[in-house]
């Protein structure tokens, strides 16, 4: 009979994600974020001296303070929606009806159930049916939504929800292709496999249309 801890372990090795939507408390931003740094920062020295750590070392007394607002700042950072990119979109005067595709956009994120990085690169596509997003503005949702405690399945269909609502279009594609530091560097420590995810709206459910995003996606860039 497996226990709860032993469930949960397992849970996480199988990369089980519960939600669509990252698993947050109704009262995460009752705190600012200096008042979540302070209480992540005696969090970390905590752990660091239940290691043994000596925290007085000139090497590892800054730790704590450099890891908590790491996480608040910048790797977590996606959690506050105060930090949403703007999407803006443009009407399409110019009446470009094809395939726009964003690929190798570089992709860091955080496994939530062990923490550990996630790197690797999303390719990310839409057919216009009206309207056209500033190119920088995808590199930026995948951004904000890869700056969070993370499974790759709800991260890919994240960003393609945010892009549809954006664009006001169901066709919108995304395939993410990463490393997981869970695998790689503990647990079964294989080093070359890594993970993909894809999510297909609208015409990218076309066996066809899917077959040209999957093509552009191999496509070699040269400059």
């Amino acid at each position: 009979m497996i226990n709860n801890e032993d469930f949960l372990d397992e849970t996480g090795d199988n990369h089980f994600s519960s939600n669509a939507q990252n698993p947050l408390r109704q009262d995460a931003f009752d705190l600012s974020d200096d008042e979540k740094i302070e209480q992540i920062k005696k969090d970390v020295e905590n752990i660091l001296q239940t290691l043994g750590m000596d925290l007085t070392d000139d090497s590892i007394k800054g730790t704590p303070n450099r890891v908590a607002k790491m996480f608040v700042k910048e790797i977590f950072g996606g959690l506050n929606p105060s930090k949403k990119p703007k999407a803006s979109t443009f009407e399409n005067n110019y009446k470009y009806g094809e395939m726009l595709v964003e690929k190798n956009i570089t992709l860091y994120s955080t496994c939530e159930h062990h923490l550990l990085p996630i790197i690797g690169r999303a390719h990310v596509a839409y057919i216009s049916s009206g309207r056209v997003i500033g190119l920088s503005k995808m590199n930026r949702i995948v951004e904000y939504y890869a700056k969070r405690p993370q499974v790759q399945e709800r991260l890919t269909m994240q960003i393609v929800q945010e892009l549809q609502k954006a664009l006001g279009t169901e066709d919108v594609a995304c395939v993410i292709d990463a490393k997981h530091l869970c695998v790689n560097s503990r647990g079964i420590k294989d080093i070359e496999s890594s993970t993909v995810t894809s999510e297909f709206g609208g015409k990218f459910k076309d066996p066809q249309t899917r077959r040209e995003f999957l093509d552009y996606i191999k496509l070699e860039t040269h400059f």
